[in-house]
């Protein structure tokens, strides 16, 4: 299981849980631009795949890679790498066909979806003020979307749609892996999930080798290696970072994502976030705010499932 959080050091929880959120921007962006000539399930088989070199050291390096190597529950691991397989899919999808803000603010749906999903296959029961979040929350993902949704015979505004309802699936997918890791983390340790989970990635992305898969120029296999590569730190900075705090402390900062977004967006894409991305943006941050505002009171205790947590899957 996750060591207990005996280092009560916030700074330094802080500082690693921003820095994983920004370095899964970056893995984000050069998948973006990798994805313009790469099919998203090809990428998928990149960020995986050279990512465990990372996480297999880092795993060994904590003297656990004997609880990495022997899971206690394979169809757990199974069912966890493919709801999110199918997420990073839809998501690396989503980011060659929309803006990063926007599949940022799109992918906030998650822990929405997941209060949802967790009433239904839980049996946990919200009350009226995570309903309120709930809808608050859903209300911003349908401002952000409402450009989109429409019927233009235009191709960008065709390819938008297309990114959006992808993107939206995917947050719906990795609303399921947050269920299913609830139930992992009983019996797994946490290395064990993180590696099962890019090991599964890899075996399964491979499925998509009929699909359009390329000989990617220079420019984009490093772009692909330096995603897996990037990916794995990023992983090992946000387990790490819940050593030293607690969820309720930690998870707001997941939304920094979206500063780092329009941040790299800007520079890198000349994206500026539009009126709808940046409203909708609000009330889903807002939402989700108050949903881990009202598990913090109700005594909650999400830091092994979020320990475990890929943003992209």
């Amino acid at each position: 299981m996750l060591r207990p959080c005996t280092h009560n050091k916030p700074s330094t929880a802080i500082a690693l849980k921003l820095l994983a959120v920004f370095l899964f921007m970056v893995m984000a962006a050069m998948i973006k631009v990798a994805t313009q000539e790469v099919p998203p399930g090809e990428a998928v088989f990149f960020r995986s795949f050279f990512a465990l070199p990372i996480i297999v050291t880092w795993i060994w390096h904590r003297g656990e890679l004997g609880e990495a190597l022997i899971p206690n529950n394979i169809k757990g691991h199974f069912w966890r790498g493919f709801f999110g397989t199918a997420a990073m899919i839809l998501t690396f999808g989503g980011l060659s066909l929309l803006p990063l803000p926007e599949v940022t603010a799109i992918g906030y749906a998650t822990p929405i979806f997941t209060v949802i999903l967790a009433a239904i296959m839980l049996g946990e029961r919200p009350h009226f003020f995570r309903i309120t979040a709930v809808v608050l929350g859903l209300l911003g993902v349908l401002i952000v979307m409402w450009p989109r949704l429409s019927l233009s015979s235009n191709t960008l505004d065709t390819a938008g749609t297309l990114g959006a309802i992808m993107v939206l699936t995917a947050a719906l997918l990795r609303a399921f892996v947050q269920i299913h890791i609830r139930t992992l983390v009983k019996t797994e340790h946490t290395a064990a999930i993180v590696f099962y989970f890019s090991l599964t990635a890899t075996v399964l992305s491979l499925f998509s080798l009929p699909f359009g898969w390329i000989v990617p120029i220079p420019r984009d296999i490093y772009l692909l290696i330096g995603a897996g590569l990037v990916g794995g730190i990023a992983q090992i900075c946000v387990t790490s970072s819940y050593r030293f705090a607690g969820a309720s402390m930690l998870a707001p900062f997941d939304y920094s994502s979206m500063i780092f977004a329009a941040l790299i967006g800007y520079v890198i894409f000349t994206e500026v976030p539009t009126l709808p991305v940046a409203l909708g943006s609000i009330l889903v941050v807002l939402g989700g705010i108050l949903i881990i505002w009202r598990e913090r009171n109700l005594g909650m205790d999400r830091r092994k499932a979020r320990s475990v947590t890929d943003p992209k899957g």
